[in-house]
């Protein structure tokens, strides 16, 4: 297997909704193999540097739930097993998982420095103005983040190609339901919704604007930005984004999540981390600065 990159406290779990087990009409199925890094019993977690799943997705390390969490008593970190992952419309996780032998853990590369205040790139604090960064959004047209100012924000970062219901595509169904609510509370009637992608290189903006379609999308309140990959990588990481791209493979991207609101005046007001927000958190949140 390959080395990858792995963020442990930052990726967002793969959850399992419920109902999920048994048949499904809308679940696929697939062989994974692997090697045990880490397990977290408490949230049913397993996190596995992975082989290339076939038809589905690259190599890379993540986190699954397993469907049965008493197999996670059988397992150790540095184990290497088979298994099948199930995947349906909003969730996924492993089954049949055996434990199939043992090997050394590759050692993690050695952590870069933490941003310092000199360097640019430090987390943004709420409060703090958002940089002006530029983009492109989905019509082809410059756009600067400084352009949304005089409407609450709210942005998220993901890749089309995100191949997880419950990474990218939940950030989607998310600002779906938002945008919803959006168009239906004149209380929030200003609000904008932004979708950053920092894979620029396959979401040019005519896949943009396909993707803006599949979603509904109103692009009088929903923008999709794309742009320099550097550039986006510098303004996204002032938001706490990770991103770790496969040299020799470019639809290997590991990554977290982040999403966040920015009031009309172009400051951070909040950050929310991974997955586990929903919608009515972020409308509370949002009612608070419109």
């Amino acid at each position: 297997m390959r080395p990858h990159l792995i963020f442990p406290i930052l990726i967002a779990p793969l959850l399992l909704a419920a109902g999920a087990c048994g048949n499904r009409a809308d679940q696929r199925t697939f062989t994974l193999q692997g090697q045990v890094q880490s397990i977290d019993a408490p949230r049913k977690l397993v996190v596995v540097k992975h082989e290339e799943i076939k038809g589905f997705m690259p190599a890379m390390t993540m986190p699954y739930e397993v469907e049965d969490p008493a197999v996670l008593t059988q397992l150790a970190p540095g184990d290497l097993i088979n298994s099948t992952l199930v995947v349906f419309s909003n969730g996924a996780h492993l089954t049949r998982v055996k434990r199939v032998g043992t090997a050394p853990l590759e050692k993690p590369p050695a952590e870069a420095p933490m941003p310092t205040a000199s360097s640019g790139f430090e987390l943004l604090k709420p409060g703090e103005p958002v940089p002006a960064a530029s983009f492109v959004d989905q019509d082809g047209r410059k756009r600067t983040f400084a352009a949304f100012r005089g409407s609450p924000v709210v942005m998220t970062f993901i890749y089309t190609k995100c191949p997880l219901p419950t990474f990218c595509p939940l950030m989607d169904r998310h600002f779906a339901a938002l945008q919803k609510t959006l168009k239906d509370d004149p209380a929030l009637a200003k609000v904008h919704l932004v979708t950053v992608s920092f894979d620029p290189a396959i979401d040019t903006p005519a896949v943009l604007k396909a993707h803006a379609k599949t979603l509904n999308a109103d692009l009088t309140r929903w923008t999709f930005l794309t742009g320099d990959r550097d550039a986006i990588d510098q303004f996204a990481s002032r938001f706490g984004v990770s991103v770790a791209r496969a040299m020799n493979d470019p639809r290997d991207i590991t990554h977290n999540l982040r999403t966040a609101i920015v009031d009309r005046d172009g400051k951070l007001v909040k950050i929310y981390t991974g997955n586990e927000w929903t919608p009515d958190e972020m409308l509370d949140d949002l009612r608070k600065v419109s």
